[in-house]
């Protein structure tokens, strides 16, 4: 029931307060969580205090607050992202083995990627991306290969909408985005060397369910001079490859 001044329900402010938090921003004052959603102080204050209450806010020794070991573990019990990470790691850890960089496993989410894994090497190269981070599809080599496998009409909303660029080498001509998706469906793995970080290049493939529908992408983040690494893509596509066969072993997304 809608009862705001800007017609939000409850639950809907409530979701705005917990989205208020990102990767950047792990613990705020309840002022802040205000400013960020976009919400009076007061209701803002409200719904904080009775998040801490039931435990999916914590509060720490300076009075702000952070995302609660009770959401974290209500989060844990049903998601099939999280399930499709258990299932995925030991796939991963290969993949790390051999390239040692930056491995990730990232899915659609709307018209963004969301990241729910990645492994990193100790000197690893520079990499932006961060669990449960997110990245526009166009500018990551992760979300070029969801897009190219998305229905239509995902594909079209994205390319008739603003190509935000990231870097110089970010694709933002809807002409040529459509060019670089089908040769990602003619190659089956995406690179986009220089699109976030100048000096990295990701290297992407995609992750198919029992019935070949795309639901993942796995991806390295490598040094740019790497970025034609054919072994990489090779050592992706097996890996990919062998989570399908999990996926349809276990009966996993259908349960």
């Amino acid at each position: 029931m809608a009862n705001s001044p800007t017609g939000d329900s409850m639950v809907q402010r409530v979701v705005r307060v917990l989205e208020s938090f990102d990767s950047g921003r792990v613990s705020q004052t309840a002022s802040e969580i205000a400013r960020r959603s976009q919400l009076p102080t007061s209701t803002a204050h409200r719904i904080v205090g009775e998040l801490v209450e039931t435990g999916l806010l914590e509060r720490d020794e300076s009075g702000a607050v952070r995302i609660g070991l009770r959401l974290w573990e209500l989060t844990t019990r049903g998601s099939r992202a999280l399930g499709l990470r258990q299932l995925a790691m030991p796939f991963m850890a290969e993949v790390q083995a051999v390239v040692r960089e930056h491995t990730q496993l990232a899915v659609l989410e709307e018209h963004e990627v969301l990241f729910i894994e990645r492994l990193s090497a100790r000197n690893a190269g520079a990499n932006v991306t961060r669990i449960a981070g997110r990245l526009p599809l166009h500018a990551s080599s992760s979300g070029l290969v969801l897009l190219a496998f998305a229905p239509p009409e995902l594909q079209e909303a994205v390319l008739s909408g603003p190509l935000r660029e990231v870097s110089q080498e970010t694709i933002t001509d809807p002409r040529r985005l459509r060019s670089k998706l089908a040769e990602v469906r003619r190659l089956g793995f995406a690179s986009a060397p220089g699109f976030i970080e100048q000096v990295s290049s990701g290297i992407a493939v995609p992750v198919r369910d029992g019935s070949g529908t795309v639901i993942a992408a796995l991806s390295v983040v490598l040094p740019r001079e790497r970025a034609g690494d054919q072994e990489a893509v090779l050592v992706l596509k097996r890996a990919a490859s062998r989570i399908t066969e999990a996926i349809a072993a276990t009966g996993f997304l259908s349960r």
